[in-house]
């Protein structure tokens, strides 16, 4: 069954990462999934990492959708802009708007001050986690709202519990990822009357394919990164919060999550829906009672 047939998402940022996950899962949903990024097989952005839009795309289709590549840069309003209208103009819709675009894994100085912090690089990190959110729901959303249901999912790291509590790690960092949960619960102020709904999701310690190359890893022996880090165990891979993503889509009630912070592994133990190894890793409680609590490694009861 495809409870996503006859939908259009969006998955802004889509290039690898999380987007690559939620985007494949869509897909698999039965979705038509538009995925943007700025590398592509002839083009690289400032990564320099070799995964594509087209990639990206061709595992939509892969997995049961159809996945449509598309070069933008988000901080580009124009470029934005053009991007819905072809989005308007081949399918006259949008359901799903997931706005991932980050872009700054290699700007962020952790641990240093903001008067040591480079403001070149911070300055840049928060236009890449914010400029492009808002300038994508800025021109996506006069689309979406046509619609009863239209779904806007912003994503970041750590649930506004979470980071209302812990510092995280940068001033620009911090500021990054808690601006994007207020701005689902500011969105989901201004979309109520349309009787669409945008949520706030985080995954956990994700497994990246730039995580995975820093461990020296490859998905099929991830595990054996713990060796070097052993909170590692709690790691969960990107279609994780793909499913998680997946199942907000598929949801008639999901206007019950309208303003909310959630997560991918709470959403799992809602939605039933398990990662590839058949676990639910529940990496923000096991943050909080195994990690920071300073005791050993142990993912049981946690996934």
């Amino acid at each position: 069954m495809k409870p996503l047939n006859g939908k259009v998402a969006l998955v802004a940022g889509a290039t690898r990462g999380a987007g690559r996950g939620i985007a494949i899962e869509l897909g698999a949903a039965g979705a038509t999934v538009y995925v943007t990024g700025r590398t592509t097989r002839t083009q690289q952005s400032e990564y320099n990492r070799p995964e594509t839009i087209e990639e990206t795309a061709e595992l939509v289709s892969n997995a049961g959708g159809l996945g449509i590549a598309v070069q933008v840069d988000h901080l580009d309003p124009d470029q934005v802009q053009a991007l819905i209208a072809r989005i308007e103009n081949e399918q006259g819709r949008l359901d799903i708007l997931v706005n991932d675009v980050w872009g700054a894994e290699y700007l962020a100085q952790w641990n240093v001050p903001v008067w040591e912090h480079s403001l070149e690089r911070g300055l840049r990190m928060l236009r890449l986690a914010i400029d492009t959110h808002i300038i994508t729901s800025h021109f996506a959303l006069p689309l979406l709202i046509r619609n009863k249901n239209g779904l806007v999912i912003e994503i970041t790291d750590g649930t506004a519990e979470y980071n209302d509590k812990n510092y995280r790690l940068s001033l620009f960092y911090d500021l990054a990822k808690t601006s994007v949960i207020r701005m689902a619960q500011s969105l989901a102020q201004e979309l109520s009357p349309y009787k669409c709904t945008a949520v706030a999701l985080t995954p956990g310690w994700m497994r990246s394919e730039i995580m995975l190359d820093h461990y020296g890893v490859k998905e099929e022996n991830w595990r054996d990164a713990t060796v070097r880090e052993p909170h590692f165990i709690i790691s969960e891979s990107p279609r994780f919060v793909g499913r998680a993503v997946a199942a907000l889509s598929g949801d008639s009630e999901v206007a019950r999550w309208n303003g909310h912070s959630v997560s991918s592994g709470k959403l799992a133990q809602v939605y039933g829906f398990y990662d590839l190894d058949g676990s639910q890793p529940d990496c923000w409680r096991y943050l909080v009672e195994v990690q920071d609590a300073g005791k050993p490694a142990d993912a049981k009861g946690y996934r």
